[in-house]
């Protein structure tokens, strides 16, 4: 049997199931005497609620359950509450009101749910939430962190003043003053990162169950961290987290909407055990615009500062962050970690200094997708250089070159205190540039306008740091049959996980990597787990499996000496094979690994580990957009990226993983928009009304690699899921607003539709395009 390591491109070995229809996902599992569930949520975007009326609903035909607040007040259910409360900088404690199960006195955005409906069947169950009559008192409605935040705006929650969960300043705001003091330039910018819904290809979805005779809940749920769910569940439903079983099948998808607890993750499981049969809710589309966690929302006003060469002094931003109704999940960490982590990104830029706010509206909660916090300032500082370079006149792609770290002052630590290990940026920069033909860019300029269209050339580097949640665990189990089992508290959604773990472990104990077969997705077989968010699943499991299979190792040499009739320093161990130097004598792996079993010694090995550093990937960005000079239409016609992954485990994957993050972000700045109208009603409610990016909204992608290799793992692997679109959102901007250079546009904030890009071309000048 072939063997395919680190570096090896072994075909994908789950797309055969997912291609031939034999995945397994949640609305694919049965149960007996399944019941099912559906959500009356609130058709108002602040309300109080005056009274419910449910005797109509509990009489309807099937209906086994109607649950509101009172029962969950009964049976002394929690109300859900972020993974993390706190400043992650300052340990400072944020503003929050916990988010109910089942709202009670008042909603706060629309698709709050209200009530929980049980029936025999799901169309009992829809029936019913018909004949459920509440009360409802409209107040009054914010929909943008400034309206939330003006003098005598009505309070959203309990205990958050002015709407507002955190009002932060962070960095040298001394330093800053003094830089932009004796600067030769400063260029303002302002900035709306718009709010999008990230839309994976499987609804969310819970099965609830109770098990008697463990007495314990089971909860099967399509889910990208199902061990910190199973804690926060265990919390919702006052319980320990050993009471609470989860477990995530086939996962189709999760781009972040499944990171963090929802109200059904608990709703479910608690009525499962008071009917004491399985209970089943899947979202419809059209009800996962109303509750799905959406994402950016990011107003910025930006400052840099710089010299008479062009060399970059200082940077002050002032954010602000409309994180919807509630604070939810690890938004906290978001704003006050991952967003302030790498400010400035791959640029030398002395001082730096911030104002960050988190504030509450009545819209949906913000939760988060590929690179959270790092594409908002991706987008801050990209976009600004473009106009530094256009109101002080620096060449685009020189200004870039000037103040890139370069390669020799790595490990680099910037000017807030963080450390980026490995990057070559300016040479990744630079190739980018030769991939896109920029001499040619001319001629295909001039082309264009002999086609009526504007053509623009944007740029963008992005650098992200990955890691995740901080902990993570791998078991081996050499099984008797010759297989190896190696178990894992990350989770495939999609990423490909099922074929790169296995290469890793092949690589380091030379076995063929097709005898080697990943469980994850329960938290029965692996005590704990970090999930998968942050792109952190390959340098977390991956250093796990590396270290896991050193301990492997050196067991082997122990009961390999025995076996071989020698000492355990001259066993020597190199592809699948023991050996005692100086002599003929050998045994392989596996045969040893059932000599141990037998002697009741067995290789198997757990190892578990907490990270102290993260990865950077990063990379640069070169598109080409054509515009309509007549109907504003815009199109993506050339995309060259260059990114950085470090060691790349399978490089097919690895350009799979870049090219989803590719079109996500292209899909962001030319057609996503999560809009909401003056009475908190989003205006985007299905797939009519939000478009997502198609074949044919896109260019075949020319992705090449410049690989650093990372210093804080043993593998030199660097998270590839995210990175790509915190680079590709701004590169498009920037492109959008080249092209519309010669009518005097000099701002525009996506997403680049028709009639956006129309209204800027009839309106030219420093003025924001309004949905």
């Amino acid at each position: 049997m072939n063997r395919s390591g680190i570096g090896d491109r072994p075909r994908r070995r789950e797309d055969q199931r997912f291609l031939t229809g034999a995945g397994r996902y949640l609305d694919d599992l049965a149960f007996e005497g399944l019941a099912h569930a559906a959500l009356l949520r609130s058709p108002h975007a602040h309300a109080a609620i005056r009274g419910i009326e449910t005797a109509a609903a509990r009489a309807s035909p099937g209906v086994l359950a109607v649950l509101t607040g009172a029962e969950l007040r009964a049976d002394g259910l929690q109300p859900m509450r972020p993974s993390l409360e706190t400043n992650a900088q300052t340990g400072e404690r944020l503003a929050f009101l916990p988010q109910p199960l089942l709202a009670e006195d008042r909603v706060r955005h629309a698709g709050e749910p209200v009530a929980l409906v049980v029936a025999e069947t799901r169309a009992q169950a829809l029936d019913a939430l018909e004949r459920i009559a509440v009360d409802y008192a409209p107040l009054p409605v914010l929909t943008t962190a400034a309206a939330a935040r003006a003098p005598g705006a009505p309070q959203i929650a309990e205990g958050v003043p002015r709407n507002t969960c955190l009002d932060w300043r962070w960095g040298d705001h001394a330093a800053v003053e003094a830089a932009f003091a004796q600067a030769a330039h400063r260029v303002t910018l302002r900035l709306r990162n718009h709010r999008i819904v990230t839309c994976p290809m499987e609804p969310r979805g819970v099965i609830g169950a109770w098990d008697a005779v463990a007495g314990r809940y089971v909860v099967h749920l399509s889910s990208q961290n199902i061990h910190g769910i199973r804690d926060l569940v265990a919390r919702a439903l006052a319980v320990p987290p050993a009471a609470v079983r989860c477990i995530a099948p086939d996962v189709g998808g999760g781009f972040g909407a499944k990171n963090f607890l929802y109200a059904e993750h608990a709703l479910l499981p608690w009525a499962a055990r008071r009917l004491g049969r399985a209970v089943k809710w899947i979202a419809t589309r059209s009800e996962l615009f109303l509750s799905d966690h959406q994402a950016r929302d990011h107003a910025a006003e930006a400052t840099l500062a710089l010299d008479a060469e062009g060399r970059f002094l200082a940077l002050r931003v002032a954010s602000e962050a409309n994180i919807g109704a509630y604070l939810i999940g690890g938004m906290a960490g978001v704003h006050t970690n991952q967003y302030v982590h790498l400010q400035g990104t791959a640029y030398a830029i002395p001082a730096i200094a911030l104002e960050v706010r988190m504030v509450l509206t009545n819209t949906v909660p913000v939760g988060v997708t590929r690179s959270p916090g790092f594409a908002e300032a991706i987008n801050v500082m990209e976009r600004l250089i473009d106009a530094a370079a256009r109101q002080c006149g620096f060449d685009r792609a020189e200004l870039r070159r000037r103040n890139f770290v370069p390669a020799a002052a790595m490990p680099m630590t910037n000017a807030l205190g963080f450390s980026v290990d490995s990057g070559r940026f300016r040479e990744s920069f630079d190739a980018a540039l030769v991939l896109a033909d920029l001499p040619g860019f001319a001629a295909r300029r001039a082309e264009s306008r002999a086609r009526g269209r504007l053509r623009g050339l944007g740029f963008a580097y992005h650098l992200k740091g990955t890691g995740g949640a901080p902990q993570e665990n791998v078991e081996i189990r050499f099984e008797a049959d010759g297989s190896v089992s190696l178990l894992t508290g990350t989770q495939a959604i999609g990423q490909g996980h099922e074929t790169t773990f296995p290469q890793i472990l092949a690589d380091r104990l030379g076995l063929p990597d097709g005898l080697i077969h990943l469980r994850q997705g329960d938290t029965d077989l692996v005590p704990i787990g970090g999930g998968h968010g942050s792109s952190r699943a390959t340098y977390m499991a991956g250093t796990a499996i590396w270290r896991a299979a050193e301990e492997v190792i050196a067991k082997g040499r122990r009961i390999a000496a025995a076996a071989l009739g020698g000492e355990a320093a001259d066993i020597r161990f190199a592809d699948g094979l023991f050996s005692l130097a100086g002599s003929n004598r050998s045994i392989g792996l596996l045969d040893l690994a059932g000599l141990a079993r037998e002697a009741g010694t067995p290789l198997d090995t757990y190892h578990h580990w907490t990270r102290q550093h993260m990865t950077f990937p990063n990379g640069a960005h070169a598109v080409e957009v054509e515009i309509d000079a007549e109907t504003g239409q815009a199109s993506l016609v050339r995309h060259v990226a260059v990114d950085d992954y470090g060691v790349l485990v399978n490089p097919v994957v690895a350009a799979g993983q870049a090219h989803g993050a590719l079109a996500q972000g292209a899909g962001q700045a030319l057609l996503e928009h999560a809009v909401y109208d003056a009475a908190g009603q989003p205006i985007a409610g299905s797939f009519l009304d939000y478009a997502l990016p198609r074949a044919g909204d896109l260019p075949a992608f020319l992705l090449a690699f410049n690989p650093s290799r990372c210093t804080t793992n043993p593998l030199g692997v660097k998270g590839a899921g995210e990175a790509a679109v915190g680079g590709i959102f701004p590169a498009i901007g920037n492109a959008i607003l080249d092209a519309l250079a010669p009518l005097g546009v000099t701002r525009f904030d996506g997403p680049a539709t028709p009639f956006r890009i129309w209204q800027a071309m009839q309106a030219p000048g420093d003025r924001t395009v309004e949905p």
